[in-house]
């Protein structure tokens, strides 16, 4: 993709060529997806790309040739390949951090070339020895060699964090359960709710169960709260069972084998009774939201095994490669996320739908929130100037065929524009038939994968072409019920078909929308790799906890809606 250097300030986009010809287009844009399609027999050819193991079908979006075209121009305008170019050399792009966003290199390959030497840190170096300790640890709790206190062999791993430290292990572990070795199970603790941790543990033996607390300054007030938690119920259950006397060097012998971390805040692992030894460290320019191929990933890595990680991590790097090496034209995260700038600045768009046809990706929308909507929800640029255009979409969605019930409707028949990315795999890992079928459309024997992409592929058809008032009266539907069976069509989607949800895949899926978010970023000129947004909040609640608690000093402190708020829930916790 490299054209151009990157620049050091953001090119505002709305001055350029390219921005004008696109207002002139949707100026004069009437969407006609059937037209378009009749008058264009390649226009499926032509619009279906490949990327690593992905089809990418972006056919159905309302664009022309000329919009793409123009749309392109802007990425050169704005030099995203520039700005590519610098993040994978480790230039400091987040600004307001000063740091460098090489989540990238987690996932070059041992001795890859050029080395990347970044700040006096030679990166790969660095990557490879924490995997490598990653990977030896997660081969000795797989073969049985790391044990409890008592002797046992791990058989359930419960990940304590928050945000990236949660969403990126819990969906990628989701996705992957075939894969998990029999015996091993994995859990997820992140809410600060104590329902959580306890729900989470409430069914375990403490003697087969292994913590991993994951919180990069071991500082998290939601994960350490939580890590306190379980070692509190691990202490207890233990002196329950017998299994260890209820003395201070017994309890700490069990932190020691029962509890391990991912953080570079040694001292402080070590202050909570965690062996510095086994604490998995990553690196400032790794952010929370691009984190899961680190060593945040450890519990998949224990789960499915070193080898299927390193399938995973060869997954990311793959789309990376294509990123870097694939003309604008052909550059598949590249054209999404341009298309998503037009839906979202030149159509008015708000939202886009991530409906995925494998239930196993039932976590990947949850986790696409963080990724895109803490990336891309911001409202000044990366030089401190307002933003000059919309910025950022609410992205949301649940798993097909489950989503058709709930709210495809309004994505059907709505008064609003909602680009929707569907994603499918040909050969599930499940494969299942209906041995005596309904007697009606599904027939005995009937393979179900089939009949549930049989839903992927026509809920896409129906979305674009609609049905005309004069198809639904040739049905025999009376007159006065004809505009409510009418479908408009034109409703732009993306199809990804993958080969099957292999761990690559899961990779190239979450590298590929990665790329989308720093495109969108680099056009809108913000910062896509801080997250300032979440901190006053986080702030505020330490300040309050006090009158929560019952300070009363405190709690006039507050304003009256917060008083009047915390008065009522003092008064229903006496009750």
């Amino acid at each position: 993709m490299t054209e151009n250097s990157s620049a050091s300030a953001p090119v505002d986009p709305t001055t350029t060529a390219a921005w004008a010809a696109l207002n002139s287009l949707r100026d004069g844009l009437e969407p006609d997806l059937r037209g378009w399609f009749a008058a264009d027999p390649g226009r499926a050819e032509r619009l279906t790309l490949e990327a690593g193991d992905l089809t990418v079908d972006l056919s159905k979006n309302l664009v022309t040739d000329d919009v793409l075209a123009r749309l392109v121009e802007l990425a050169r305008d704005v030099d995203v390949p520039g700005r590519y170019d610098a993040m994978l050399r480790g230039d400091h792009i987040n600004v307001t951090e000063d740091r460098a966003v090489l989540h990238t290199a987690l996932r070059r390959p041992d001795g890859a070339e050029p080395e990347l030497v970044v700040d006096g840190q030679h990166v790969d170096d660095d990557v490879h020895e924490v995997l490598g300790r990653v990977y030896e640890f997660a081969d000795k709790v797989r073969s049985g060699e790391w044990t409890g206190v008592t002797g046992k062999r791990v058989e359930t791993v419960v990940n304590i964090g928050i945000g990236g430290s949660d969403l990126g292990p819990v969906m990628v572990y989701e996705a992957l359960k075939p894969y998990v070795q029999p015996g091993l199970e994995a859990r997820f603790v992140s809410n600060i709710d104590p329902s959580d941790v306890y729900e989470k543990t409430a069914d375990l033996d403490p003697e087969t169960t292994l913590f991993i607390v994951a919180s990069k300054t071991f500082g998290t007030l939601e994960t350490l709260t939580n890590a306190r938690l379980a070692r509190q119920w691990l202490w207890e259950r233990l002196v329950a069972n017998g299994a260890i006397e209820d003395t201070d060097e017994a309890r700490t012998a069990a932190v020691g084998k029962h509890f391990v971390a991912v953080s570079t805040a040694l001292d402080k692992v070590a202050a909570f009774g965690i062996d510095p030894a086994n604490a998995f460290g990553f690196w400032d320019w790794v952010g929370g939201r691009y984190s899961v191929d680190s060593a945040i990933g450890t519990s998949v890595a224990i789960a499915v095994g070193p080898d299927a990680f390193e399938e995973f991590l060869a997954g990311f790097h793959a789309i990376d490669e294509h990123v870097r090496t694939t003309p604008l034209e052909q550059n598949v995260p590249v054209l999404m996320g341009l298309l998503n700038v037009w839906y979202t600045n030149f159509l008015d768009a708000h939202t886009h739908a991530v409906l995925p046809y494998a239930q196993y990706l039932h976590r990947f929308p949850a986790y696409l929130q963080q990724l895109t909507m803490e990336s891309n929800g911001k409202s000044v640029r990366w030089d401190g100037t307002p933003v000059v255009t919309e910025t950022g979409e609410v992205f949301w969605g649940e798993p097909g065929t489950n989503g058709q019930h709930a709210f495809y409707q309004l994505i059907h028949q709505g008064t609003r524009l909602i680009p929707a990315d569907f994603i499918a795999v040909a050969n599930p890992a499940r494969p299942l038939k209906d041995g005596t079928g309904d007697g009606g459309a599904v027939a005995a024997g009937a393979d179900v994968h089939a009949l549930f992409l049989a839903n992927f592929f026509a809920q896409t058809k129906a979305l674009a072409f609609g049905k005309t008032a004069d198809e639904v009266r040739a049905e025999g539907t009376p007159e006065a019920i004809v505009p409510a069976r009418v479908f408009s069509g034109n409703r732009p989607t993306t199809s990804i078909l993958a080969p099957a949800l292999t761990p690559s895949v899961v990779g190239q899926l979450i590298a590929l929308y990665e790329h989308i978010t720093f495109v969108e970023g680099t056009v809108w000129g913000i910062d896509s790799f801080d997250q300032w947004g979440v901190e006053l909040g986080k702030k505020l609640a330490l300040e309050i906890a006090p009158a929560v608690e019952g300070d009363a000093a405190a709690l006039e402190a507050q304003d009256p809606s917060t008083q009047a708020l915390i008065a009522k829930y003092l008064e229903l916790r006496e009750s």
